[in-house]
């Protein structure tokens, strides 16, 4: 087992986190999947593997203090406990996912036509929370007002974002993707320090074929955008979005079919050895 003898502080939604001591943590990465925050029935092989290593390669690569302290191969991390900020940083470089169905519906602007997919004339910063039933947007004045982080704070964040996007876009630009958006997470240690933390891979961007590339459409992902294409074709995310609506409970999942489980598999596999430059096996 991932973390026999040790107390485990949380099952997440696609890893859980066990306590080392009072200032470390065991992260293990599984194969579970999630959609519109919920954990689904399938796994998909490989995708803990692919996350942890891709987490370990951002963090040593990355220009910003970060909370590894040791990579356990195939899928475990060791690192630094933090109190987290209970939020998440999204940069999105592209109107896609749920900013542009906010745009549709009048919820948010952006300085551009509402093309599915066309990219926006900068990166910006579209934070969301974080631990609550479902993530939702936040302002600045709601961050700031909750005490999550000081003006000067924020605006520092801000900043190290778009910087990280940018640098990652440009690994991505290299390796044949488009890096559309990104989540980043930070938390506090025990000096009130803030440190990058959490998870970046597949499952905190998304990630596009430059070659197939084109406004108006869906895009060709090499993230877990199928499994979201997959479940709203179903009718699934619909259902979600009702039962959120009308305050009841979360339908059940449906299982994903197989070619869309080895299709996923595959793509983590590529888009990792295709980022890194490394092998996979």
């Amino acid at each position: 087992m991932a973390g026999e003898g040790l107390r485990l502080l949380k099952r997440g939604k696609v890893k859980d986190i066990y306590e080392l001591d009072r200032d470390r943590l065991l992260f293990y990465y599984t194969d579970r999947v999630s959609a519109f925050d919920v954990v689904l029935p399938s796994t998909i092989p490989f995708k803990g593997e692919v996350l942890c290593r891709m987490s370990a390669f951002w963090f040593k690569n990355l220009d910003f203090p970060n909370h590894m302290l040791e990579l356990i191969p195939p899928n475990k991390m060791v690192v630094k406990r933090l109190t987290m900020i209970p939020m998440e940083f999204v940069v999105r470089g592209y109107l896609y996912g749920s900013l542009y169905e906010r745009v549709l519906r009048g919820e948010a602007e952006v300085p551009i036509e509402p093309v599915l997919a066309a990219k926006l004339p900068k990166p910006i910063l579209d934070p969301t929370t974080k631990f609550e039933a479902k993530d939702r947007p936040v302002t600045r004045e709601e961050v700031v007002g909750k005490g999550w982080l000081t003006d000067e704070e924020y605006d520092m964040l801000e900043d190290v974002c778009i910087k990280i996007y940018t640098a990652m876009a440009r690994r991505a630009d290299e390796a044949g993707f488009i890096l559309a958006d990104l989540k980043l997470e930070f938390g506090r240690d025990k000096d009130g320090s803030i440190l990058l933390a959490d998870s970046i891979g597949p499952d905190e961007f998304r990630l596009w074929v430059k070659a197939n590339y084109k406004p108006g459409r869906r895009q060709d992902s090499y993230d877990k955008q199928p499994v979201r294409d997959w479940l709203e074709s179903v009718g699934y995310k619909k259902a979600v979005e009702e039962a959120v609506k009308h305050g009841k409970p979360i339908p059940p999942p449906p299982k994903l079919p197989e070619e869309i489980i080895r299709e996923v598999s595959r793509r983590y596999v590529e888009a990792f050895e295709r980022l890194t430059g490394e092998k996979f096996r």
